[in-house]
């Protein structure tokens, strides 16, 4: 890839491999994780994402751009999941709490949140799918200047050498 503007080049639809197309939609399915796990733990889900990050990242700038961004997007979700898990457990556990108008609330914007975000990752992973970008609001910009910014390599020396080096 050549470099432009202080970035790598991005790559072009019918550059990509199949294979590598594949990986990147697969990083937008992570969010299916806790229902194949059959456990209603939102945390299960981005356990999955930060796995398949972590061992999916090295295969190229394309799969490591999908997989970070599919990332940094399950996080809000799954801390507003788990709010609401945990509310909801606290109210079932302690018959003290009763359930508010606030809890109501919360609960719906949560399955609202929770269907913006399977629309969005299914429309990502389609375009991961046919080698195409995809950029979530927040995060987009984040992980494409993470994974496509040219990083300037350091002309010091390296002080630390090992023994006998």
């Amino acid at each position: 890839m050549s470099a432009s503007n202080g970035y790598y080049t991005l790559p072009q639809p019918e550059e990509i491999p199949l294979r590598e197309r594949e990986d990147a939609m697969g990083s937008y399915l992570m969010m299916f994780a806790a229902l194949a796990a059959g456990l209603p733990l939102p945390i299960i889900n981005l356990l999955a994402a930060i796995i398949y990050f972590y061992m999916n990242r090295s295969k190229s700038k394309f799969v490591h751009f999908h997989a970070l961004h599919s990332l940094l997007a399950q996080i809000p979700t799954t801390l507003l999941n788990a709010g609401l898990v945990f509310w909801a457990i606290r109210i079932f556990l302690l018959k003290s709490i009763e359930r508010t108008d606030v809890f109501i609330g919360y609960f719906w914007m949560v399955v609202i949140a929770n269907l913006l975000y399977f629309i969005f990752s299914l429309i990502a992973a389609v375009k991961a799918r046919k080698g195409r970008f995809y950029y979530f609001l927040f995060f987009g910009r984040y992980a494409y200047e993470k994974v496509y910014a040219i990083k300037e390599e350091s002309s010091k020396e390296v002080t630390n050498k090992p023994p006998g080096a």
